[in-house]
């Protein structure tokens, strides 16, 4: 009982830091299967399951409106021994489409893992290739010119590099990491060609902080458990937290439901194909005036973990002394 009493103190500080001033930001792509995507916001978490772990996510925003953000994420990551020491390894990788705009986002991150107490700390680092594209548009005026000399036809291409570290301590029962992303602020610098003129937009990608926990309680009938989970994001102006809470049977069948104050409830299910494959889906609804312009928003999980040594059992030879 004592990592429930940890764990209930935790989730009411991070509560208590982000309700000073909870505003919605725009962050790096956020999912609402979170639980499955730590690699890709905290290096340190890489090979903290002990297993070599998949997962993709697919997430379709804002059924209904043109342009809505579309995401495709995928990870792997592996843990390994080197001289008897820990260390993990990861890959992630993400497209971001919104409107015009497609962001593609490679991460490769390494983490060097203690044991501590009942579970493993791991301190990462990550760098990430970023690449930022704006396509040709065809813009048309509210009066249906085509030929307005501030009307973008060209689009660009710029990549830049970022860098990012983090915590993340793992055991049986309970998870907690920390995060910071784009630490070295990277430059983008895109350039646009009008009818008449060339423009040109230089602006840094603002550092991103992620603080994250979860816990697996057990409850009296050993079939079931309860498994809060939170996530705060923040880029040190604006913050936001998700806050989720799911059910599990079996450790086979799961469902649950997310509370994310920017602006929306999430649902989710989801269920164990066989053993290590597991495949979620989620559907998010707005609670903001969004609501009566979209369907929601669909996503889809697909995590798949499995151990690739078999770690032999100590053998015991008699002495020739005693044959």
């Amino acid at each position: 009982m004592k990592y429930l009493q940890y764990t209930k103190k935790l989730l009411l500080l991070i509560w208590s830091v982000s309700l000073g001033g909870l505003v919605h930001a725009q962050q790096i792509p956020q999912v609402s299967h979170f639980m499955y995507d730590n690699l890709r916001t905290n290096p340190g978490s890489a090979g903290s399951m002990d297993m070599v772990c998949l997962t993709g996510i697919s997430r379709l925003g804002l059924v209904g409106i043109p342009g809505a953000q579309n995401n495709l994420i995928f990870s792997a990551e592996a843990p390994f021994k080197i001289l008897g020491t820990k260390h993990g390894v990861g890959m992630s990788f993400y497209n971001d489409v919104i409107g015009y705009n497609k962001d593609i986002n490679l991460q490769l991150a390494y983490a060097y893992r203690f044991t501590i107490g009942d579970g493993t700390l791991g301190v990462g680092l990550n760098v990430g290739l970023i690449e930022k594209n704006l396509d040709s548009p065809s813009w048309i005026t509210s009066t249906g010119a085509t030929d307005d000399s501030s009307i973008p036809v060209g689009g660009d291409n710029k990549m830049a590099f970022g860098l990012g570290a983090g915590m993340f301590y793992r055991t049986e029962d309970i998870y907690f990491g920390i995060a910071a992303l784009n630490l070295n602020q990277p430059e983008i610098i895109q350039q646009t060609t009008s009818n008449q003129n060339n423009s040109e937009s230089n602006y840094n990608l603002t550092p991103h902080v992620y603080v994250t926990s979860g816990y697996n309680m057990q409850l009296s009938n050993p079939a079931w458990e309860l498994r809060p989970a939170v996530l705060l994001k923040s880029d040190l102006i604006t913050t936001d937290l998700d806050a989720n809470l799911t059910a599990m049977y079996n450790k086979k069948v799961w469902g649950g439901v997310s509370y994310r104050v920017a602006g929306a409830v999430v649902l989710m299910a989801g269920l164990e194909v066989f053993e290590g494959l597991k495949i979620g889906y989620s559907y998010d609804v707005q609670t903001t005036s969004l609501i009566r312009y979209t369907q929601g928003t669909h996503e889809i999980v697909a995590n798949y973990c499995f151990k690739i040594g078999v770690e032999k059992a100590p053998q015991k030879y008699k002495s020739i002394r005693f044959l």
